[in-house]
């Protein structure tokens, strides 16, 4: 018989960190009572089975991994130092408490290891399983937190990591065929940026502390994202295909060069930071992005006008396209 929906709540905060510093009143009341100090960033991100994520396929451990580090990569684009989260569990009411469970220690793992407190938050009955996540961070250090609007003309264009993993743990997850051309080692890898993303918040404070104008988190594709920095900015984005980073496997899985370069600019989820630098201070972001345990790839330059560029060798160019949630696919960023 399934646990009522009390000592279940009860099950779950036995999982999870309940408090940091800030925190008087923790989960478990009306209301966490949280004493912050200067400045928060405030994020809210959600996840629903069957668009961002397949239960089945995905294990409710992963899930629970894949919301809140989604969430806190949100935090990471403003160079934030993350601090609670809140989460809304809705499940379908003869989903098994083991179930739930399992999504409560996937949630547990990343909050330990970025030092986040879950804060509170509620569980229905819903028809299908979804996790909403608020997730509150703080500015700390000797930088500002940064926005998408500070992209001018003569800044260069720089991205954490690699891209196209995601995309293409996708395809993994999607077929047990196994792949020639990949070890075993590489397909655990790529399938970790779907099953366990990691929020570049070491990054992002790096970036941000070493001057970073602009920033963003690569959730719904390169192209798609570059372009919300654009419009913020009110200014032109020139990337070059070519030095965009893949992850190591995606030529292979996706079937070659030009078909990785398509997923790593349009597939989105890889929850690197697109970052908007200026010229002289590239060179202080990158050593600092690698003292962060990071790498920093310049793969572009803001010009004047509008939109986004995604420039070939040779004078092509590829559309810079991105998930749309409404429409449920790929479309143009514009």
């Amino acid at each position: 018989m399934p646990a009522s929906e009390f000592d279940l709540i009860a099950a779950i905060n036995d999982c999870l960190p309940l408090r940091n510093e800030r925190v008087r009143i923790p989960s478990g009341d009306d209301a966490a009572v949280v004493e912050p100090h200067g400045a928060s960033a405030v994020s809210v991100d959600a996840v629903v089975d069957g668009v961002h994520f397949r239960l089945e396929r995905y294990g409710p451990r992963a899930v629970g991994r894949k919301a809140l580090g989604a969430s806190l990569s949100d935090l990471a684009a403003m160079g934030a130092t993350p601090g609670e989260a809140y989460v809304s569990l809705g499940a379908p009411a003869e989903m098994e408490d083991a179930t739930l469970l399992g999504i409560a220690d996937g949630l547990a793992e990343v909050a330990t290891r970025e030092s986040v407190v879950i804060g509170g938050g509620d569980l229905v009955s819903s028809p299908i399983l979804f996790l909403s996540v608020t997730a509150v961070g703080y500015e700390t250090g000797n930088a500002e937190l940064v926005s998408r609007a500070g992209a001018k003309p003569g800044d260069l264009i720089g991205v954490t990591g690699e891209l196209g993993g995601a995309a293409v743990a996708l395809m993994l997850l999607d077929s047990d065929a196994p792949r020639p051309g990949i070890s075993a080692e590489v397909r655990e890898q790529l399938l970790a940026r779907q099953l366990d993303p990691r929020p570049r918040i070491d990054e992002g404070h790096a970036l941000a502390e070493a001057g970073a104008a602009a920033m963003i988190d690569i959730s719904d594709g390169l192209g798609a994202d570059a372009g919300h920095l654009a419009s913020a900015g009110a200014c032109r984005i020139e990337i070059h295909a070519d030095k965009v980073p893949l992850a190591q496997g995606v030529i292979e899985v996706a079937g070659g060069e030009g078909a990785a370069l398509e997923l790593a600019v349009g597939g989105g989820e890889d929850y690197e930071l697109l970052a908007v630098i200026p010229e002289e201070a590239f060179v202080r972001a990158t050593s600092a992005v690698r003292d962060a345990g990071g790498e920093l790839t310049e793969i572009g330059y803001v010009a004047e006008g509008q939109g986004v560029a995604l420039k070939l060798p040779g004078g092509g160019e590829i559309e810079p396209r991105g998930f749309d949630q409404r429409r449920g696919s790929l479309s143009g960023s514009g």
